[in-house]
């Protein structure tokens, strides 16, 4: 019966991806002449991510605690990053923000091409100059007022337990002044577990912290604004594991379920 079900959430989320992209698509031609931050197209793929979740009999994805209406035009937004669900999740916070993601994902048909209309942006992992290149792009997002969102840990982890967070969006935030404003998900492990292809049932929440500013540090203080954020990360995704059901031992249980 998953296997089956499995199969028709990958069929809904395929026909909600098209369906997407073709909107996005007349909106770009649309909006593009005087949209230089891509907000409307932005904004159509994160809502498209939104209606996939809550079509999916699996997933119950939803905000937990206040959210600011708006954030500083210059934020590099960071989480941690249990599952490839957690984008969907994400996608219900109100604001646009440009991804970066795997080059890989990019060459998706469909869901490539709409990432690109949003204005996300790809990354060779291990490639340094395809890290310049998307660093510089970053640059670009933050000088027009538009966030960034980056998964410092750089992929998914494969526990509970966070992985080292790289310098990449740290070295970002100082180098233009941005703030670092930390997310937390809770529950997308079992949403979608890694190197699975198999949904299972889940309640997901992601959480903001509170802004850390970059104003006077220099890049002599990557390693403590690194750890600013990770302590902030840690700390949210404390608060939404009784949520979730997500804490130790979770992951068995439903197993065993």
């Amino acid at each position: 019966m998953n296997a089956l079900l499995s199969i028709w959430t990958w069929l809904e989320i395929a026909l909600m991806s098209l369906v997407g992209f073709c909107v996005q698509l007349v909106l770009a031609v649309l909006t593009w002449p005087f949209d230089r931050r891509r907000v409307i197209t932005g904004r159509c793929f994160r809502l498209v991510a939104v209606v996939s979740s809550k079509l999916t009999p699996y997933w119950r994805f939803g905000v937990h605690g206040p959210v600011p209406e708006r954030m500083a035009p210059r934020t590099v937004v960071v989480s941690n990053h249990e599952s490839n669900a957690d984008p969907f999740l994400i996608s219900f916070l109100p604001w646009e923000m440009k991804w970066l993601g795997k080059a890989s994902l990019f060459k998706i048909p469909v869901v490539g091409w709409s990432m690109w209309l949003a204005g996300d942006i790809p990354v060779t992992r291990g490639d340094q100059d395809s890290a310049k290149d998307a660093m510089a792009r970053c640059v670009r997002w933050l000088e027009k007022g538009m966030p960034v969102m980056i998964f410092p840990e750089g992929t998914r982890s494969k526990t509970e337990e966070l992985l080292p967070f790289k310098d990449g969006a740290f070295r970002l935030a100082i180098e233009t002044g941005a703030d670092v404003l930390p997310l937390a998900v809770s529950g997308t492990r079992r949403a979608l577990p890694k190197h699975s292809w198999r949904f299972a049932t889940a309640k997901g929440l992601v959480t903001v912290g509170t802004p850390i500013s970059t104003q006077g540090m220099t890049l002599a203080d990557v390693e403590r604004l690194k750890a600013l954020a990770r302590e902030q990360i840690l700390a949210l995704r404390a608060s939404l594991l009784p949520l979730t059901n997500a804490g130790p031992g979770a992951e068995e249980g439903a197993r065993a379920a």
